[in-house]
């Protein structure tokens, strides 16, 4: 079980906020396998103000589905607050604040990852939101928005400012603001942030592909859970797989080919209800390339899935591999 704040989970992990993945299809198909707690996409604060823009598929919460947290990116603590309480008024239940993002045009406006250079900037967003809702407030960060000691100094100040603070959680991807996605995550260093501030709640993050690789870094230091990111774009069994390898069962062979066509087309349909066909049949190109590896012709299928242009197409390309 995984404690945040006042919300429980039965298991310690969840799905991870991903800009322009984590829409409704995606939270739907990570509750129905099993992920107790889902997220919007990566929202900027100024944004918040725009109903247009809250009622799109990645940022509008679903009725039925919580807990569901939403995540914004800003660095102005005013803007953030009045952010964060709008998104609770609008059916959130936890806001998560990030530092974390190392996209160049986010590092240049100073938010996301560029935060990391400020700690004081950091706790200030914080308590700003802190002190507006009345739910659980967490942080995304990177460990350090570079490899010297001053960037080091920083962020371990910012891990102890979350302890004395009071963050519900802080969510840590085990790699540099600079290193973008390249080479490995650093998980000892998630566990020494944990054995540093044992009363801080941390959730790991980077390069969790696969269950095994989950249940691995979960017991492999101390730790309270795991945000799955990447690993479950196109793979909503991985949730499930994870749970069952937690529950000391043995790991099933994954879905047939059949289970697989079924999930697809399920999602396909609920993009269909939220977006025309000329937007989400490219859109769901990136999805596609993720399913496509559970597919024994993976590769062959793959090339047909990115010239399919219309529905029809899609459905024709999943008749056949299918």
């Amino acid at each position: 079980m995984l404690k945040i704040g006042n919300i429980e989970l039965e298991f310690p992990f969840f799905q991870a906020p991903l800009s322009g993945y984590t829409d409704r299809a995606m939270r739907v198909l990570g509750r129905k396998f099993g992920c107790p707690l889902v997220f919007g996409g990566l929202m900027l604060d100024k944004s918040a103000v725009y109903s247009a823009v809250r009622r799109k598929p990645e940022f509008c919460p679903d009725k039925d589905i919580h807990p569901v947290g939403a995540q914004i990116v800003g660095f102005e603590p005013e803007v953030m607050a009045k952010a964060a309480t709008i998104l609770v008024e609008q059916g959130f239940d936890l806001i998560d604040l990030n530092f974390a993002c190392p996209a160049p045009k986010v590092l240049r406006r100073g938010r996301g990852g560029a935060l990391l250079r400020d700690p004081a900037k950091v706790r200030e967003i914080f308590k700003a939101v802190r002190t507006v809702v009345d739910c659980p407030v967490t942080m995304k960060i990177r460990n350090g928005y570079g490899e010297g000691e001053e960037s080091q100094a920083a962020y371990l100040k910012i891990c102890e400012d979350a302890a004395r603070n009071g963050v519900d959680a802080l969510v840590i991807h085990g790699r540099t603001v600079m290193q973008y996605y390249r080479g490995k995550a650093n998980w000892n260093d998630v566990y020494k942030i944990k054995e540093l501030f044992p009363e801080l709640t941390i959730i790991g993050s980077g390069d969790l592909m696969k269950a095994q690789d989950i249940k691995d870094r979960l017991e492999g230091g101390p730790i309270d859970g795991v945000a799955i990111a990447r690993g479950a774009i196109g793979n909503p069994w991985i949730f499930q797989e994870t749970a069952s390898l937690l529950q000391g069962k043995e790991l099933s062979t994954g879905p047939t080919i059949a289970q697989q066509k079924e999930v697809i087309l399920e999602h396909l349909k609920m993009l269909g209800e939220d977006y025309v066909e000329r937007k989400f049949v490219g859109y769901f190109r990136k999805f596609g390339a993720k399913y496509a590896k559970r597919h024994p012709d993976r590769k062959k299928m793959m090339l047909e899935m990115m010239n399919a242009k219309s529905l029809t197409q899609w459905h024709d390309v999943l008749d056949k591999w299918y």
